[in-house]
């Protein structure tokens, strides 16, 4: 029998099961324990997590329309690869809806809000001086998750964050990049002054060029580290 790599999925939550499915297999694929191109077996992965085929097969659906995975005629569904083009896409994409946030949010963030997004700084600083690439990632998330909820659209949140999962696999690798981490702090820096000064063009333009670096980095490091990708 095959090593088991997931973890039955915590049924005492609050969770629907559907949704435990769903993030259970999502961050399976985010983290790499379900690689690129490899074959999803509705029964292997229900027996993993310890449910029915149902709520396994939900969740496949809703992954493809995310674009984690792909579902090929006759032969079943595969962990997507990405390819260079599949990244640039996304950002692509994202750098306009991160401008179009930040825009919106000089214009309607509160003297609380930017008080938070201070401590976020401060929190990002402090994981950059020890190294801390989880703390990093997770105060990363809340700082755009915070230009987000201040922008007053709440259809942006799931959009954005949907494309930000689809290349999450990538992202420590990114920030790892020499300069990197100093460099975002100070783009996330100059994007607070932006929204403080209620300037709206230049928290566009800030905000998209923080994007386009990232992607640069992302891209930079992909190259380097060798991480086989699609043709």
């Amino acid at each position: 029998m095959e090593e088991r790599r997931l973890l039955p999925v915590n049924l005492d939550s609050y969770k629907p099961l559907r949704e435990l499915v769903l993030e259970a297999i999502r961050e399976a694929i985010i983290n790499g324990t379900l690689k690129p191109r490899e074959r999803l077996m509705e029964i292997q992965l229900a027996e993993e997590l310890g449910v029915s085929r149902t709520p396994v097969r939900e969740a496949l659906r809703k992954l493809e329309l995310e674009g984690f995975i792909v579902m090929v005629p006759r032969k079943g569904a595969y962990v997507a690869d990405l390819s260079f083009k599949d990244i640039t896409d996304v950002f692509e994409i994202r750098a306009a809806l991160e401008a179009l946030a930040a825009g919106l949010a000089a214009e309607r963030i509160t003297d609380d809000e930017l008080e938070n997004m201070e401590r976020l700084l401060v929190e990002k600083a402090e994981a950059i001086a020890i190294n801390d690439m989880n703390k990093l990632v997770e105060v990363d998330t809340k700082f755009h998750e915070a230009i987000y909820k201040a922008s007053r659209n709440e259809r942006l949140l799931p959009i954005i964050n949907n494309l930000r999962e689809q290349i999450q696999r990538f992202r420590t690798t990114s920030l790892a990049y020499p300069g990197r981490m100093k460099q975002s702090l100070e783009e996330h820096r100059a994007i607070v002054e932006a929204l403080q000064a209620r300037d709206i063009q230049l928290a566009r333009n800030l905000a998209q060029e923080h994007i386009e670096n990232a992607e640069n980095s992302m891209l930079e490091s992909i190259k380097k580290d060798g991480f086989p990708m699609a043709d």
